[in-house]
């Protein structure tokens, strides 16, 4: 792992998440920019003191040198950190799963797919959302026409924990988030909003044609925006609405996804994720439950406890680092992955994220708001 030591919660996630199915062991780690700090917390991690890296280029150069060389990395760092280090470890020939965004910029989102593509590498990106089995009920389900042709997708992800300048009182989460030296171009849209989008791509299996965004800052001060509105247009014909908000009040971590067909519609909402709403046009209006005996496969593969215990974020996560293990396993036996490993977000959907939040920033700061801009990936 590089960075996600000490305070920071993400790391904290991906450990947890990595663990929960013996598929990984953590025996690596640069987990600081200040080094000192980064050995004391893989001391208390139980790492091998040899194995405990000042910086990412020692790590990558300390474990090529090894024979029991680690298999992947896991990058928990700032926005802007992504790609030089990613870069770096899939040119040593590791494999890699990096945060979301995938980079700060298009170019490098570009320059990065397109090496791990040329390497014949692995890249996941945790777009944590994808791993619920509910949502792959969903994805199921329009898969196989049960909603029939899509008309509308409505997204959205609000939170009010960026309400108040709180990157002025020291929380350093908030600190690079709002930098856009260090956070890229996009602030909401960016930093959730790239979630938001990939739900509504993973869920509908629509290609995003074009955008029209507005783009707000309403905390005095802020370089980046808190709170984002965009119109998207599928290719097809489909139309949908995505908002994102960090200063949205009463909003903890509200993602919600509806998808609307010819013939029924679906609502997923990440605060009650064990639950899909399922309504039939000209019929009853159904709630379909994680666990039961009729799901599809991929929902199924993704359930991890029986029918009433609730199951959450923590094992969505664990989803992915399954299906990540499970993805490079199959590439390396040159075989087919099974459910856990398939449908699984890498880094051609982290490029999309990028190109997605560049479309978004382009679109806001056009002469005429109104104009729909064209996606480039």
């Amino acid at each position: 792992m590089v960075g996600g030591g000490q305070g920071a919660y993400i790391g904290n996630i991906h450990r947890i998440a990595a663990r929960q199915d013996g598929a990984w062991q953590l025996v690596a780690g640069a987990f600081d920019v200040d080094a000192a700090r980064g050995h004391a917390f893989a001391a208390r991690e139980g790492l091998d003191p040899a194995r405990s890296y000042d910086n990412y280029k020692a790590m990558i150069e300390g474990e090529l040198s090894r024979e029991d060389r680690i298999d992947a990395v896991a990058i928990c760092t700032p926005n802007f950190t992504h790609f030089p280090i990613s870069k770096a470890f899939l040119e040593a020939g590791f494999d890699v799963i990096c945060e979301k965004p995938l980079t700060a910029t298009l170019e490098d989102a570009i320059a990065l797919e397109k090496l791990v593509r040329d390497g014949d590498r692995f890249m996941g990106v945790t777009y944590t959302y994808s791993g619920y089995p509910m949502v792959h009920e969903a994805r199921h389900m329009v898969a196989t026409g049960q909603l029939g042709e899509i008309r509308t997708v409505q997204v959205e992800y609000p939170l009010e924990w960026m309400a108040t300048a709180i990157e002025t009182e020291g929380n350093a989460q908030a600190v690079w988030r709002t930098d856009p030296k260090k956070n890229g171009r996009g602030g909401s849209i960016g930093d959730i909003g790239t979630h938001a989008y990939h739900l509504a791509g993973f869920v509908s299996g629509l290609k995003l044609e074009c955008l029209t965004a507005d783009l707000a800052t309403f905390v005095q001060g802020r370089a980046l925006d808190d709170n984002a509105h965009v119109m998207l247009r599928y290719q097809g014909g489909a139309r949908g609405l995505l908002w994102s908000s960090q200063v949205a009040l009463g909003s903890s971590n509200g993602v919600r996804l509806r998808v609307f067909g010819e013939k029924a519609s679906l609502s997923w909402f990440q605060e009650q994720p064990n639950e899909l709403v399922h309504a039939r046009l000209g019929g009853r209006t159904e709630t379909i439950k994680r666990g039961a005996d009729d799901l599809s496969d991929a929902a199924k593969a993704r359930t991890r406890t029986p029918p009433g215990h609730p199951e959450g974020y923590l094992e969505a996560f664990a989803n992915l680092y399954a299906g990540f293990a499970e993805a490079i396993h199959a590439k390396r036996e040159r075989r087919e992955p099974t459910d856990i490993g398939r449908d699984i977000p890498t880094a051609y959907d982290g490029l999309k994220g990028v190109a997605f939040v560049d479309a978004v920033v382009d679109s806001a700061s056009a002469p005429n708001p109104f104009w729909m801009t064209p996606v480039a990936v």
